[in-house]
């Protein structure tokens, strides 16, 4: 049985495109999959990366147009300017790890509400009042919102150097079995097929 272990950010806009399709591959192969936020912004600088709003102007254009287009074709919403963006990642992202350890509700959905918010609802998912939503949405107890602080903020970090150590260096970003990874979620077509033995 081959497992995943999925990094993303509550803060990427691409984490957002993949919606749940990811976790559907998933389940086609009986993979398994471990869920780890982290903070991207720190990846890249991490990773030889830029954060997005140091880039040149024709890569911050093409990003714009490359959202747009990768939301039209997953048929989904998407605000390119979105008004609580950036925003702070860690609560949401430690409410995330309270809801894995907890169990009772479905973490792949769970991603997608939070995300959601951000880039499709113009909602802060810094604020403690969004995170409990999401997390009632998924099937968890929205009281997570409140618990696990400092193991959150140990896993946060934890996350980041482990991405590192795996050759991860964006979001969404999924390594099989520890060797073989996919960056970004248009490739989970890929990733597919990898797990079908087709690639």
């Amino acid at each position: 049985m081959a497992h995943i272990d999925y990094y993303f950010a509550t803060v990427s806009p691409y984490t957002y495109l993949a919606g749940t399709r990811m976790e559907v591959v998933a389940a086609k192969h009986g993979a398994t999959i471990a869920y780890k936020p982290l903070d991207v912004i720190a990846l890249f600088g991490r990773t030889g990366g830029i954060k997005p709003a140091e880039r040149h102007e024709s890569r911050k254009e093409n990003r714009l147009q490359e959202l747009r287009r990768q939301a039209k074709k997953n048929d989904m919403p998407i605000n390119l300017q979105p008004a609580h963006w950036p925003t702070n990642p860690a609560p949401s992202s430690y409410a995330f790890i309270a809801a894995q350890k907890a169990g009772g509700g479905d973490l792949g959905a769970l991603v997608h509400a939070i995300t959601r918010r951000c880039w499709a609802e113009e909602q802060n998912i810094a604020e403690d009042d969004v995170i409990r939503a999401a997390l009632e949405e998924a099937g968890f107890d929205p009281a997570l919102a409140d618990t696990g602080m400092l193991a959150g903020a140990e896993e946060y970090a934890a996350n980041l150097e482990e991405a590192v150590a795996a050759g991860a260096f964006g979001a969404p970003f999924y390594v099989v079995d520890g060797t073989e990874k996919f960056w970004g979620q248009d490739r989970i077509g890929d990733l597919d097929l990898f797990l079908a033995g087709k690639l």
